[in-house]
């Protein structure tokens, strides 16, 4: 809690109930804050969040209606902007959720958080705006620097709508500060893994130990080669108060991940030797996995040098750390899928159409 506090906070998350918020939304619950969570549960389960707790209040609803009918009685001191399409998968499938997702849900935080000023927060209530490594694009060069130039493919390529949306959404930020002094803050998140992601949507430290518990091959996309940085959820959850709570980072824009790089080929051999799977790897064209077409870039690695100086910021959970903590809670998710699933039938049926 900031030294400053003498209460508990009152913070809202949108997206609460998703990988990252619900890790957020649990450790401003552990520190004393007052937490409420809205989401539509598109991507997030509610079973990533308490089920009972007097300081947590999860509101189930589209993100933009629930911000209208807000009352002025609700006073936020923190908002985390966390809701979002995620995963390279439905981003291919569906890129018109993805863009209106994305571009309409930010538009309307920062409407709602520049709204309700009070002496303490004349400018709005502090924000943070989560962004991704996907608005680098084409990458001009390596480590990716918040500043440099980015280059995207033409719009005819799907594969580009997510990139294009989350730069709209750190333009919004910006000019919200620019203009209006808003206290608005943009996260740019590189690969963030750990417990409770899952691999429906594409996110591959999941899918591959997924494949590796269950005994399959390991599909590597393209030649393996390609590299990617994956820092463990709760480094990036631990930094993202003290990114809101310092004035200095209002207006700017921080990359938050590791520079540990590792291809993605060894990551499929590393995800073998932790789990102790039987599993061999697999290489497999991305034609055949996004027939639409799709463009990858062979290196995403971060220069973590603006954040390490603006809040010292330094991950420190390893990887083989990160795939054990991801086993354990795939299991877990198993098991509790499968007694939900027993019980629906005990009950008449599973509940599916």
């Amino acid at each position: 809690m900031p030294a400053a506090s003498k209460r508990p906070l009152n913070i809202l998350i949108s997206g609460g109930a998703g990988f990252i918020g619900s890790h957020l939304a649990d450790l401003l619950l552990a520190r004393g804050d007052v937490v409420t969570v809205i989401d539509d549960l598109s991507t997030g389960r509610r079973d990533n969040l308490p089920e009972r707790h007097e300081r947590l209040r999860f509101i189930e609803a589209d993100l933009a209606d629930t911000l209208r009918i807000l009352g002025p009685g609700e006073k936020f001191d923190q908002i985390y902007h966390l809701a979002a399409a995620v995963g390279v998968q439905l981003v291919m499938e569906d890129p018109v959720h993805t863009i209106e997702t994305n571009v309409d849900g930010t538009s309307a935080v920062l409407h709602f958080a520049r709204s309700r000023t009070r002496p303490d927060c004349p400018h709005g209530i502090p924000t943070l705006v989560a962004s991704t490594s996907e608005v680098y694009g084409k990458g001009v060069k390596v480590p990716f620097a918040e500043d440099d130039d980015v280059v995207y493919g033409p719009t005819t390529k799907a594969r580009w709508s997510y990139a294009y949306s989350k730069a709209i959404d750190e333009h919004l930020v910006l000019a919200y500060h620019h203009q209006h002094k808003f206290p608005g803050v943009v996260a740019r998140f590189f690969n963030t893994v750990g417990p409770r992601q899952i691999g429906t949507y594409g996110m591959v430290i999941p899918r591959f130990v997924e494949s590796a518990m269950a005994g399959r091959d390991i599909e590597v996309y393209g030649d393996g080669k390609q590299s990617r940085c994956f820092c463990h959820v709760s480094d990036v959850a631990n930094i993202l108060p003290k990114l809101v709570e310092t004035p200095a980072c209002h207006g700017r824009v921080f990359n938050v991940g590791t520079d540990q790089s590792i291809s993605i080929i060894d990551l499929a051999n590393l995800v073998i030797k932790v789990t102790g799977s039987k599993s061999k790897v697999r290489a497999r064209a991305y034609d055949d996995v996004y027939p639409q077409g799709f463009e990858d870039l062979r290196e995403r690695r971060p220069d973590l040098s603006r954040i390490a100086a603006a809040v010292g910021f330094r991950p420190t959970i390893p990887l083989e750390q990160t795939i054990r903590d991801t086993m354990v809670t795939l299991k877990q998710q198993a098991s509790n899928d499968a007694a939900s699933g027993a019980a629906g039938d005990a009950g008449g049926g599973s509940g599916r159409s």
